[in-house]
C-alpha cells in the first residue's frame, strides 16, 4: 500500500495524437524537455535507451491484439509494468496514446495518477511533419520505437527494419542562455530510434462495411437470445474501432442487469474474435418490455 501511495505522488505527462502522427518519434525530445525519466509507449516501459519491462504491441499479429497490448488489457502484462514502476526511482513519467481517454485508462490500469499535463502532437510538430509521418505509416507500414536498435534487435529481431539517428544540440545544464555567447554551452546529443514493421501491418488493413457489421451484431443477438429484438442499430467510427448503439425490445422476465451485460460482452467477444476489429463500446437502449 505504501508503494502504491508513492506512485500516486508521481507526475504524469501525456503525449497524444492519432496513430501514425509521430508520437514515438518525438517522445525522447519531450522527455528531455520536461525532465521525464520514464516513458510508456505501446506496451513498453522505457528508461533512457533501455526497455525495462513489458512487451511491444508491435509484435502482435493482429491490430486488435496490438491495441489491447498498448492498453495493458492483459492483467499479467500490466502487473509486470506496475511492479517495475514501484521499484524504479523517478519523478515524472510520459504516457503515449491516441487520445486523452486512452492515456487516462493506461494511467488507471498502472496505478498512476491522472495526467497533469497533456501535450498534443500538433503542439510540437508542424502539419507537414505530421502528414509525412502519416504517409510513412500508411504506405510503408513503418512504426517507431524510441530506443536504440540494439535493444529492439535483441528483443524483437523479427520486426526490426532500420535505425534513425538524430543529432540535436541542447544547452548545457550550468550554462546561462541569456548571457551565453553564440555557440558556447551547446552540447550535441545523439538520439537513436528504431524503425519496425509490426506483424499486423504485413498483412494489410482490414475494413468491414456497416452492413456486414450490422449482420454480425444481429446474428450475435439472435444466437444469445432469440426473444430479444433489435429495433434500431447505429454504428459509429471510433478512434481505434467501432461503437455500437442498439435499441431493443426484451421479453418480460429478462434480468436487465445480468443478462443484458452478458449479451454486450458476448457481442464484443464474438465480433472481435472473428473479425479482428475492435469494438470499443456497445450501448444498449431498452425501448419496450414485451409479453
Amino acid at each position: 500500500m505504501f508503494l502504491d501511495f508513492l506512485l500516486k505522488r508521481k507526475k504524469v505527462i501525456a503525449l497524444v495524437g492519432e496513430s501514425g502522427t509521430g508520437k514515438s518519434f518525438r517522445a525522447k525530445l519531450v522527455a528531455q524537455k520536461y525532465g521525464i525519466e520514464l516513458i510508456i509507449d505501446d506496451g513498453l516501459l522505457i528508461r533512457d535507451n533501455r526497455i525495462l519491462a513489458g512487451h511491444s504491441a508491435k509484435k502482435e499479429h493482429t491490430f486488435l491484439a496490438a491495441v489491447k497490448a498498448a492498453l495493458f488489457d492483459d492483467k499479467a502484462h500490466r502487473d509486470e509494468i506496475a511492479r517495475r514502476l514501484q521499484s524504479e526511482k523517478f519523478k515524472r513519467i510520459l504516457l503515449l496514446g491516441t487520445s486523452e481517454k486512452m492515456v487516462k485508462k493506461i494511467a488507471a490500469r498502472l496505478q498512476l495518477p491522472v495526467p497533469s499535463k497533456i501535450i498534443k502532437i500538433e503542439d510540437i510538430s508542424t502539419q507537414e511533419e505530421i502528414d509525412k509521418a502519416i504517409r510513412t505509416r500508411r504506405i510503408e507500414g513503418k512504426h517507431v520505437i524510441p530506443v536504440p536498435s540494439i535493444e529492439v534487435k535483441r528483443s524483437y529481431p523479427n520486426i526490426f527494419y532500420d535505425a534513425i539517428r538524430i543529432l540535436k544540440r541542447r544547452i548545457a545544464p550550468k550554462a546561462n542562455p541569456e548571457n551565453m555567447p553564440a555557440g558556447i554551452g551547446l552540447v550535441p546529443t545523439l538520439h537513436e530510434k528504431s524503425v519496425v514493421r509490426p506483424e499486423y501491418s504485413k498483412h494489410g488493413r482490414l475494413i468491414i462495411s456497416e452492413t456486414a457489421l450490422s449482420q454480425m451484431v444481429i446474428h450475435c443477438v439472435d444466437e444469445y437470445n432469440q426473444n430479444i429484438k433489435i429495433k434500431k442499430l447505429l454504428i459509429k467510427d471510433a478512434e481505434m474501432g467501432y461503437r455500437l448503439v442498439m435499441t431493443i425490445d426484451v421479453p418480460y422476465g429478462t434480468q436487465l442487469g445480468g443478462n443484458i451485460h452478458e449479451m454486450q460482452q458476448y457481442i464484443i467477444d464474438n465480433i472481435e474474435r472473428y473479425t479482428g476489429i475492435l469494438i470499443e463500446e456497445v450501448n444498449i437502449i431498452i425501448d419496450k418490455i414485451t409479453e
